[in-house]
């Protein structure tokens, strides 16, 4: 049971997905800007299809590039599935508190405003946090070397994608100030994604906790004479 729950999680965090883009297609806001930054992303879909057929296979007895396990434990089994379970609903709550601000890549034809509330009160960037707990339960349910081998993978592309994000956000938003430091309280990034940059750095981040608070009294600084 707990393999066929695995592979069931990626049909719906896939869908939650796709819904959302869909449902935003028909506001007239066009969420899909994958690839927009770099075109070299499109590399990633091959790979993730890869993976998803490894699941698959495994949960229903096809064919696979490998069977042999690390472990062998239900109690771990059903852990993981706890894991798919808490990332989807990440994953929800966070496509609630994006309101029409989701986007599938960066959008620099319509930046939109930061948001500040929901699940972004508390984390910073929640659908990476998502994704994570999903990973690490896909893991958990099918313990071998790929799932393991895509999951360090997707850190360092988290990575990646969050440096992106953070100089996209100093470029619109380098008028405040010429010295922008904002620090965020994310509670679960770095105990999943240990590559991601922590609060110590002078970076920006999506979903920082008091950043409306904090962006008003640099303008009104920045506006005083010196």
């Amino acid at each position: 049971m707990p393999k066929y729950l695995g592979a069931l999680t990626i049909v719906l965090l896939l869908g939650i997905v796709l819904t959302r883009v869909f449902l935003l297609k028909r506001q007239g806001i066009k969420a899909m800007k994958f690839g927009n930054i770099d075109k070299t992303d499109f590399l990633i879909p091959p790979f993730a299809f890869f993976y998803f057929y490894v699941l698959f296979a495994a949960a229903f007895h096809w064919p696979n590039v490998s069977t042999r396990q690390f472990f062998h434990s239900e109690a771990v089994a059903w852990a993981g599935v706890l894991f798919c379970l808490a990332g989807l609903f990440l994953l929800l709550w966070s496509l609630i508190s994006f309101k029409q601000s989701f986007r599938v890549g960066i959008d620099t034809d319509r930046p939109d405003k930061l948001i500040v509330d929901g699940v972004f009160a508390f984390s910073r960037n929640p659908i990476y946090v998502a994704f994570a707990m999903v990973l690490i339960g896909e893991f958990l349910i099918f313990p071998n070397w790929i799932t393991l081998i895509y999951f360090v993978a997707a850190t360092w592309l988290v990575h990646r994608q969050v440096l992106r994000e953070e100089e996209y956000l100093k470029g619109i938003t380098a008028g405040l100030t010429s010295s922008i430091a904002i620090a965020s309280e994310g509670i679960f990034e770095q105990a999943i994604f240990p590559g991601v940059p922590d609060s110590g750095d002078h970076r920006i981040f999506i979903g920082c906790r008091g950043i409306d608070r904090w962006v008003a009294r640099s303008s009104r600084r920045h506006k005083e004479p010196s």
